[in-house]
């Protein structure tokens, strides 16, 4: 496992396969920093590349914020100097680094909202495979009510939700929060915890359950449906066709079958390049 020179994001990786990563700034709402900007970058190629790591769980400190957005005071002190935050400089690939989708993580990522999001923190939300979410938690957007456009976060909120819900939260900005239980009625949260201890149980439960199926597997077969996001439906398939394929020639492949036949554990192949 990497090493991490910042306590503003914690990394660990259990003996089941499973990580957890924190955002642990809850002294201010978890709010997000150059510092850890940079840090999740590297966080994430680990979760990718490590094969000590199955699935990975996301979530903020403490039981009152998962994310409330870009740290004004932190941006300000890891700034260059020229007034920036050197974020809105050159393409989305090359500055954008949050999240898992936006890093190529092909491994199964579960977000644990444990309280309220805000702006940014909506990145790990919607780039993540599974949303699990507490009942105290809040969603709200105030990109457009400090002045700016709210994009790349709510295009993501209209994919994963309604086109109604991404501009309900984005035009009203700071004058509206969106409970869970409504955010679950829409589909931006799939499953609705009482508070944050449940909701990270049961996160954990599910992880569990995702950390005993193939990994090849599941890499391509999340590749396939995140495809669907990127492309038109006819080519999506086209390109879940070819994934599909490419599995067949994985050992996984036929110790599924077998394993599940002699009613026993199968033991994955961790070699994604791995061939009968």
């Amino acid at each position: 496992m990497i090493e991490l020179d910042t306590d503003e994001v914690l990394y660990e990786i259990g003996e089941d396969g499973i990580a957890i990563v924190t955002l642990n700034r809850p002294h201010e709402g978890n709010a997000l920093t150059r510092t850890i900007h940079q840090t999740l970058r590297k966080v994430w190629r680990d979760v990718d590349e490590n094969p000590a790591v199955k699935v990975a769980i996301v979530t903020g400190a403490g039981e009152r914020h998962f994310c409330t957005g870009a740290s004004v005071a932190g941006l300000k002190t890891d700034d260059a100097g020229d007034g920036s935050s050197g974020l809105e400089q050159g393409t989305i690939e090359e500055t954008q680094h949050m999240s898992p989708y936006q890093n190529k993580v092909w491994k199964p990522v579960i977000c644990c909202v444990n309280g309220l999001v805000n702006g940014g923190g909506f990145h790990l939300v919607v780039d993540s495979d599974i949303i699990i979410a507490s009942a105290n938690a809040q969603f709200m957007d105030t990109h457009t009510t400090i002045g700016q456009v709210g994009a790349l976060e709510n295009m993501g909120i209209a994919m994963r939700s309604t086109l109604g819900t991404a501009l309900l939260l984005t035009l009203a900005g700071r004058g509206y929060r969106m409970p869970a239980e409504r955010a679950y009625q829409v589909g931006l949260v799939d499953i609705l915890q009482p508070d944050p201890a449940s909701a990270m149980a049961e996160a954990r439960r599910i992880a569990t359950i995702i950390a005993g199926n193939s990994p090849n597997a599941m890499r391509l077969s999340k590749q396939a449906i995140w495809g669907l996001m990127e492309q038109g439906y006819s080519h999506a398939l086209e390109h879940g066709w070819g994934l599909l394929r490419l599995q067949w020639g994985h050992p996984d492949f036929d110790e599924g079958p077998a394993s599940f036949g002699e009613k026993r554990a199968p033991n994955w192949n961790l070699n994604r390049n791995a061939r009968r």
